[in-house]
């Protein structure tokens, strides 16, 4: 059987990236699909596949800075489906930036749809939740919410708060029986992130990639498959927990010297 057969998840972020990735993993482990994004629904790509692949589907253009607006989506995405077993919380968006030259506006826009964003959508998708006493929350936050990196002010603070609100949210809601979890990916090669692909970056994206002990970046699907133990039934005994997805980079630093020796 299916893993998520006859389940509803609500994937923010969903038209692209990784919300799309876990959309097409949950429709075709069974899952009816609700995705919320900022932008129109994609004619065609890894969100047309899902609707395709869903036993149901909904898209729904909405900002999740606007908690009024996903009040009112989720109630909807309720009445539509009967429920909502399972949330991803993917909408994201990057900064660059040091916090003596960032800009109040940048720095407000970054936290506003990486932390409070997610803080919307669980507050009213927890509200959905607590009466059938059941539920899988997956935030994704990032490696850069578990390790500073150069000129990310506003993209660290955004997602070390995830990973913290994650395990908040797991301590408050443990008893109604909803598990949170939150998912910290390494480089995945997504529309966010490639603009590092630009032939000026080069060096960047090089350096970036040699943190990685697998010495590669990440596909969406790669973070999709984690998504989906966390949603099943496979993780029924998981809460609270921030799963590195990312190829090694926390795990420790290969050494030049080391490397002459192989």
């Amino acid at each position: 059987m299916a893993r998520l057969e006859g389940k509803v998840a609500l994937v923010t972020g969903a038209a692209s990236g990784i919300g799309a990735a876990c959309s097409l993993r949950f429709a075709r482990e069974g899952a009816a699909i609700a995705g919320f994004d900022a932008g129109d629904e994609p004619g065609d790509g890894v969100w047309a596949d899902a609707v395709d692949a869903a036993p149901a589907a909904r898209y729904v253009q909405v900002d999740v800075r606007d908690e009024a607006a996903i009040a009112d989506e989720v109630a909807g995405v309720v009445d539509a489906f009967g429920g909502i077993d399972v949330l991803v919380n993917a909408a994201g968006v990057s900064g660059v930036g040091t916090v003596a030259d960032l800009a109040g506006e940048d720095w407000d826009r970054v936290l506003d749809v990486n932390l409070k964003g997610t803080f919307h959508v669980c507050k009213h998708v927890i509200r959905a939740m607590q009466p059938r006493r059941s539920g899988s929350i997956i935030n994704i936050a990032s490696i850069e919410g578990m390790l500073g990196f150069p000129g990310q002010a506003a993209y660290n603070a955004s997602k070390g708060g995830v990973v913290l609100l994650t395990r908040n949210m797991a301590v408050d809601y443990g008893g109604d029986g909803i598990r949170v979890n939150c998912l910290c990916p390494g480089l995945i090669d997504t529309p966010m992130t490639s603009m590092l692909k630009l032939p000026e970056l080069a060096a960047v994206r090089q350096e970036f990639v040699g943190l990685h002990l697998l010495r590669r970046s990440g596909t969406p699907d790669e973070v999709a498959g984690p998504a989906l133990f966390l949603a099943s039934e496979d993780a029924s005994f998981v809460t609270g927990h921030a799963l590195v997805v990312d190829g090694g980079a926390v795990a420790g630093r290969r050494l030049m010297a080391a490397e002459a020796l192989e």
